[in-house]
């Protein structure tokens, strides 16, 4: 792993600002961290502890993730996702406001979810997660003048998350299993698989060689990606965190580092 780690030291270097990464190699049990511990602002990263926390409540039966929510005037918030510039009134279930949440990084879905679950529920299930160390307030895009303190997170924390739902240690097997195939299909695709091989196949049904799970986070200053890399028989779930760094400089060193992971992945099967 060392050379992967002199790769991403030196694209890091090269964008400069200030960085958070954390890598857990999940099939040898080697881990890294870059400032793994130092609290950054979660922006949309927080929404996997939100979809932790959705799954959580529905094994204890407190709602089926079939059943339908109802959206409304007043759950209408800016920023990303479909829903706000959608009809209120229309229906949808449960779990396609989860998957609008991920893929899309719908602020609205997002909120209507917190709603649902509630502030105490997300950060019992962040710290079952092993969290310790981050923190979530409130609600995207409608923060109240006294919160209580900021939604905030750590490449460490995050990759722990990453690495207890990829292992299915999370609710359940199934409940991994379908979270992260939410985050397989995964739109904003801008970080750190951005410089990955071409999926599409000249074959129909020819098995991928590659798959990555992530999420991104971004706003201004701020621009985060964790993932779950998938190459042949291995896997290694990572975090980047930035901020105080160019946008496109952020993003093209979380792609150089997505690309370097890919290779070493590849060369270690």
């Amino acid at each position: 792993m060392q050379q992967l780690i002199q790769q991403i030291e030196q694209h890091v270097q090269e964008a400069g600002g200030t960085w958070g990464i954390a890598i857990e190699d999940l099939n040898r049990g080697e881990t890294w961290r870059l400032n793994g511990d130092q609290p950054f602002y979660a922006a949309s990263i927080i929404k996997l502890p939100i979809m932790a926390a959705v799954y959580a409540a529905a094994a204890r039966g407190d709602f089926r993730l079939s059943d339908f929510l109802t959206l409304k005037q007043d759950d209408l918030v800016g920023g990303s996702g479909v829903l706000q510039h959608l009809t209120p009134g229309i229906r949808l279930p449960i779990a396609d406001y989860v998957m609008l949440m991920i893929i899309q990084s719908d602020n609205t879905a997002t909120n209507m979810l917190i709603d649902l679950v509630g502030t105490e529920e997300i950060q019992k299930a962040m710290k079952a997660l092993g969290m310790e160390n981050s923190t979530f307030y409130n609600k995207l895009m409608t923060v109240p003048v006294d919160t209580p303190g900021r939604n905030m997170i750590t490449a460490a924390d995050v990759t722990k998350l990453l690495s207890t739902i990829a292992r299915g240690r999370f609710v359940s097997w199934y409940a991994c299993e379908q979270m992260i195939a939410i985050m397989k299909k995964q739109q904003w695709r801008d970080g750190l698989p951005a410089f990955l091989p071409d999926e599409d196949e000249d074959i129909v049904g020819t098995q991928r060689d590659w798959e990555v799970a992530n999420k991104t986070g971004w706003m201004t200053g701020i621009r985060h990606d964790a993932a779950i890399f998938y190459v042949g028989r291995r896997t290694l779930a990572v975090t980047t965190l930035s901020k105080d760094c160019d946008d496109w400089a952020a993003r093209v060193a979380m792609a150089k580092i997505g690309k370097a992971i890919y290779e070493y992945l590849k060369k270690t099967q």
